[in-house]
């Protein structure tokens, strides 16, 4: 077999209905959109949803929840991924968004404490959980919030 001998399989590719195209084709004059009506004009048709000026599905069922609009999204960073870092470095949110830690500070950036931390550092962030700060701590390192 040669690449110029290469064919797709026999009934994988079917020709497209030209519709609108004459009597002959069986979807001449009306193409197939049948006799008036909404659906029968160009442009026409109704919007997803619609059900006929019926109340739709998505008004009658009850809402829920809520969104709260002064929400806080912190961009997290674990301890182990601090281990990166030399000791006594002073890791600031600038220099893990340098380093590449994090892709974007958001409204702040918060420690947690998934891991071990082997180095000594002083870390600056706008928050830590307790679980992290004992961490920190116990590798003689020091928390500083912003």
């Amino acid at each position: 077999m040669k690449l110029h001998e290469l064919k797709p399989a026999e009934g994988s590719k079917k020709e497209r209905n030209r519709v609108g195209r004459g009597a002959a084709t069986g979807n001449g004059k009306t193409a197939g959109r049948g006799t008036k009506g909404q659906k029968a004009r160009s442009g026409g048709g109704v919007r997803p949803g619609f059900e006929g000026g019926q109340n739709p599905i998505y008004k009658r069922l009850p809402k829920r929840g809520f969104t709260n609009p002064t929400r806080k999204e912190f961009a997290i960073v674990n301890v182990e991924t601090l281990n990166r870092f030399d000791a006594g470095t002073e890791v600031t949110p600038e220099l893990l968004l340098k380093e590449g830690v994090i892709s974007k500070s958001k409204d702040g950036i918060k420690v947690l404490g998934n891991g071990n931390l082997e180095k000594e550092l002083h870390v600056k962030a706008d928050k830590f959980s307790a679980s992290a700060v004992k961490a920190i701590e116990a590798a003689g390192g020091k928390t500083e919030v912003i």
